[in-house]
């Protein structure tokens, strides 16, 4: 009966060999958050690019921002 090798946790084993071993190459862009959306053709047609659409949603974002705090406001002077 063989006994049992006792391995220390914070070593690693000999026949372990990583020298050769590549970093991930997709590891920046996956800590960066990347998020992807997909969009219909038609609305591609109108927004071609990554920054037309970021454009596009930040004005729709401030309208609508602009539109709940009027809305407040008009309820603020009824009460």
């Amino acid at each position: 009966m063989k006994k049992a090798v006792k391995i220390d946790a914070d070593e690693m084993r000999a026949e372990y060999d990583f020298s050769s071993g590549v970093r991930n190459p997709y590891a920046a862009r996956f800590a960066k958050g990347t998020n992807l959306v997909l969009i219909e053709p038609e609305l591609f047609r109108a927004f071609p690019s990554a920054e037309a659409v970021n454009e596009a949603l930040r004005i729709l974002l401030k309208a609508a921002v602009q539109a709940v705090k009027a809305k407040s406001q008009r309820q603020a002077k009824a009460s």
